[in-house]
């Protein structure tokens, strides 16, 4: 896989760059810079909690189900100007390390595996999922997070796991609708998207239609990286797709972790996260986005945004 190609939507290796939308009036760049994955560990709690604190990471969304979640829902209860969202989660990827559903098994047993954890990856969860478990156990992260005082702002999808099927497309959709928050999810459907995510290419003007109606804002454009050698290249491929952001709402995924011996057992992606927190809490970042007349905002901030519609 090469992970310099542009063009990427959730956990894919490529990033969308859509144009137009419907900011013919204002020509502002606005920018979510948002960390992903709070609630997986320690190790990316502190980091993300870095980020936030930094001023240059505007967004995170929380794991309900990880085992660190209680400790992230607690600073975000007791810090409640940042922006959290919940990170909607439907499978366990790493080897040693998984998690099961926050609602009970016998409610959700189409969601677990032989162990009891949810499935391994986005594949199992499309050929074994029914919508129905799907909606009773993604209810009961939003409601877990609601429960431990976690002042929400919008919700997304771990692994694009939400995306896999038409039917659980519409449960995701419908969530936004009753907890009247705001999903990641695009104005245009975006070029060539139909082969990575068929699912949703078939329901997206329903979901568009009912989003509209319930006047939740939709993004212009999504930018995330998995790539770069080393940490002077990841942060230059940072800073050119950054720079060629269009007028609208870009939201750009990172992944804030701290390489140490908890995160490196978790995960191969140590190093990578590392750089993702010394990168985003960086002044010279601040300096960078200030230059190029970026304008940082929340997700709450965006649905204040008069041209957020379609």
């Amino acid at each position: 896989m090469s992970y310099t190609k542009v063009f990427s939507v959730w956990f894919a290796a490529f990033v969308f760059f859509c144009s137009g939308g419907a900011f013919s009036q204002d020509t502002t760049r606005y920018l979510i810079i948002h960390s992903d994955d709070a609630g997986m560990s320690h190790s990316v709690n502190f980091a993300t909690q870095s980020g936030l604190e930094s001023g240059i990471v505007t967004s995170a969304s929380i794991m309900v189900p990880c085992p660190w979640f209680k400790e992230f829902a607690n600073y975000a209860k007791t810090n409640p100007q940042y922006d959290y969202g919940i990170h909607l989660t439907l499978n366990s990827e790493w080897n040693d390390y998984r998690w099961g559903p926050v609602a009970s098994r016998d409610r959700v047993p189409s969601l677990v595996d032989p162990t009891g954890c949810l499935w391994d990856n986005v594949g199992q969860v499309a050929a074994n999922a029914k919508a129905d478990e799907v909606k009773i156990e993604l209810k009961a992260q939003i409601d877990r997070a609601l429960q431990f005082g976690v002042p929400l702002s919008h919700l997304d999808t771990h692994m694009g796991a939400v995306l896999c099927r038409p039917d659980i497309v519409d449960v995701y959709v419908d969530l936004a609708v009753e907890y009247n928050l705001p999903i990641l999810f695009f104005k245009q459907l975006p070029l060539g998207i139909e082969q990575e995510y068929p699912a949703l290419a078939s329901r997206f003007q329903k979901s568009i239609s009912k989003l509209s109606s319930k006047e939740l804002p939709l993004l212009d454009r999504l930018l995330q990286f998995y790539g770069g050698e080393n940490a002077e290249k990841r942060k230059q491929l940072y800073l050119e797709e950054i720079a060629k952001i269009g007028p609208g709402v870009t939201q750009l995924i990172i992944h804030c972790g701290q390489d140490n011996e908890e995160l490196r057992a978790i995960t191969d992606s140590a190093k990578r996260r590392d750089q993702d927190r010394v990168l985003f809490t960086d002044p010279a970042m601040r300096d960078f986005l200030k230059a190029q007349k970026i304008e940082l905002i929340t997700w709450r901030q965006f649905r204040s945004l008069p041209s957020n519609q379609p």
